[in-house]
Order: structure tokens, then C-alpha cells, then sequence
């Protein structure tokens, strides 16, 4: 949990708010805010940290029976370290362990030790469920300890613990993995609640952005390539899907392959002449939706000599109407495989 914020020893920087103008160090310290001022602040359901409180501990240090909560500063940066270590993915207890323990040297008086409670599910808001593992909120099934941490992020509209983790588990297992395991789990959730409710658009573009940013810092850091022909990668015209190609960019590029990325939406005229202008080693064309995917455009490109191997990818694709020269590819960890080997590496 390196990630975790550590406590601020710096005077009069410990609270929300301490450094806004016109606050006084004092006045902060002495501040309690109530339960949904709190939960407006941490952008968690009220309910949430009635029950942190009760289950865990952490919680208003001089809360009285039949008194309203009051937080305090030291009492908020609990909080704040406790959701930090569940967006990183720890269960809600861990997470509680780690809060604790990380101020347990605060003169503040420290809260009592967790309540006993019944077992039950932990309550995110109003409308869905956690489990006390470290599963998220948003249905994944099967889905690892990485998504479901992402996920909380992604729900909280955290977009610097967003991208850290993305960027974190990249370092730790691979662009292509991060893609598959941790990325897509969420991506697909958010498109599935999209569809039921008609919210959290706003959600899907905040991963998006994230996993971008991420990509396109990955991709400017590879060292220089060293295959000698691009590779092109575009999407067909009218498709709007390009977050594949970045992904896949981002891999080539850490493997030294040369790559054109060519962006969403390419008309078939443009895809025409950057084939015939840069003569690539390969091509490939992304599309996520069927009324995209038309090889009769694909089978219009140009044949040059050296000659380019023209690939596909995404489900809109039916291989079976593709034309023998073109090859459907079932992943990117398929494309990333088959590129490289094009590309004469």
C-alpha cells in the first residue's frame, strides 16, 4: 500500500479547507463537520460512514450516544486514508487497519476499536451492495482484486488515483494484461449500467481519459523503434471506437515497432492514401460495431509492393466474409503478437 498518502506534519494542512483563504489554522482545528458534509466532501453515500463507524472503528472520535457525528481534521484524514487503501484495493477492514494504524500517533483522542456487527454487505448507497472483500459495486464477475479497485476509483470520479493505477499495474504486469484483467472488467460494467439505467456516462469517460493519458505516456517513453516499415492502425470510417489502437500503440511501441496511428472514423479514401504514401509493413483496422465492419472497403485498398499485410480486429468483424487476404485477429494480445512478427522483430 505505497500509494497511500502519509500523514501531513505541516501546521494547518491536515483538514479539508485548511488552506482556502480566509482559514484561520485555529479555526480549522476546532472544526466538526456532520455525516453528510463529510459524505459530500468523500463523495460516499452517508450510510457508508454510519457503517465504518459502527463495523470499523473509524469513525468521530468523541461521538456520544444520542448526539449527531461530528468529525473532526484528524477524523477526516482517517477517512481520506481509508479510501485511498480502497481504491487501491484492500477490503474495507484492511483498509480501516491501515487508517488506524497510520495516525496512531495523534494527540487527538483515538476512536474506539471496531464494533462487533452482523454480518452483511457494506453499503455504498442507495441502490447497490459491496461485499466486505475487495469487490466494487459495479457487477464484474470474476473480475481481480486490481479492477474492483479501479472500479472504486472510477465510481468516486478520482481521476489522479485513476490513472495511478492503471499506471501501477502496467509496471507491475503489462499493458496488454492491465487491458484485459483490470481496464476492460470496468469499461464493460460501466457500458452494461449505462444500458440499464442510462447513467454514469460521465464514469466511462473518466476511464477512458485515464486509460489515454496512460497509454500515451507509455508509448512516449519507449525507447526509439527500431523496425524499419510503420505499422498503420486506424478504425473504419464511421467507427468512433479508437481506444484499442492505443492500447495496442502502446505495446508495439514498447517492443521498438514503429506505429502511424491513424485515429477513429478513417474514410476509406484517407486509409487508401496513407497506405500507398508510407508503404507499412502492416495495416491494421479496428471496428467495434458490425455496420462498420465492411470488407468490401477493406478489400478495395491498394496492393503495393514491398507488399502490406492487412489485419482486423474488434467484434464487429465476421471472418468469414473477409476477403482471403485479409486476417481477423482475436485480441490484442493476438494483434500485439502478429505485428511485432510483421514488423520483422
Amino acid at each position: 500500500m505505497s500509494a497511500l498518502r502519509a500523514p501531513d506534519d505541516t501546521p494547518g494542512t491536515g483538514a479539508p479547507g485548511a488552506g482556502a483563504p480566509g482559514f484561520e489554522a485555529t479555526a480549522v482545528e476546532g472544526l466538526r463537520l456532520s455525516v453528510a458534509a463529510v459524505a459530500r466532501r468523500l463523495g460516499v453515500a452517508p450510510a457508508t460512514l454510519r457503517t465504518w463507524d459502527r463495523r470499523y472503528g473509524v469513525g468521530p472520535s468523541e461521538h456520544r450516544p444520542g448526539s449527531h457525528r461530528r468529525y473532526a481534521p484528524l477524523d477526516m484524514r482517517r477517512l481520506e486514508l481509508m479510501q485511498d487503501a480502497l481504491a487501491h484495493g484492500a477490503s474495507p477492514a484492511e483498509a480501516a487497519r491501515l487508517a488506524l494504524a497510520a495516525l496512531a500517533g495523534e494527540t487527538t483522542p483515538e476512536p474506539p476499536g471496531p464494533r462487533a456487527a452482523a454480518p452483511g454487505p457494506l453499503v455504498v448507497d442507495h441502490d447497490t451492495t459491496v461485499s466486505t472483500g475487495h469487490r466494487s459495486s459495479l457487477p464484474m464477475r470474476g473480475a481481480g482484486r486490481r479492477a474492483h479497485g479501479l472500479a472504486r476509483a472510477v465510481l468516486a470520479l478520482d481521476g489522479d488515483s485513476t490513472t495511478r493505477q492503471l499506471r501501477d499495474s502496467i509496471e507491475a504486469t503489462g499493458v496488454i494484461t492491465t487491458w484485459d484483467d483490470v481496464a476492460r472488467p470496468v469499461l464493460r460494467a460501466l457500458a452494461e449500467r449505462w444500458s440499464r439505467t442510462g447513467a454514469g456516462i460521465e464514469l466511462e469517460h473518466l476511464l477512458t481519459e485515464a486509460i489515454t493519458t496512460v497509454m500515451a505516456q507509455v508509448t512516449m517513453s519507449a525507447p526509439p523503434p527500431v523496425s524499419a516499415r510503420p505499422i498503420l492502425l486506424g478504425s473504419m470510417s464511421g467507427e468512433l471506437h479508437a481506444l484499442p489502437l492505443r492500447v495496442l500503440r502502446a505495446t508495439l511501441a514498447e517492443r521498438g515497432v514503429q506505429t502511424s496511428l491513424l485515429g477513429a472514423d478513417l474514410p476509406i479514401g484517407a486509409l487508401a492514401a496513407a497506405v500507398a504514401r508510407t508503404a507499412p509493413a502492416a495495416l491494421f483496422l479496428w471496428s467495434q460495431d458490425d455496420r462498420n465492419a465492411d470488407p468490401d472497403l477493406v478489400g478495395q485498398l491498394p496492393r503495393i509492393r514491398p507488399r502490406t499485410r492487412c489485419y482486423v480486429g474488434g467484434p464487429g468483424w465476421n471472418p468469414t466474409r473477409l476477403p482471403p487476404t485479409v486476417v481477423a485477429l482475436g485480441s490484442l494480445g493476438e494483434a500485439s503478437n502478429v505485428l511485432t512478427a510483421a514488423a520483422g522483430l
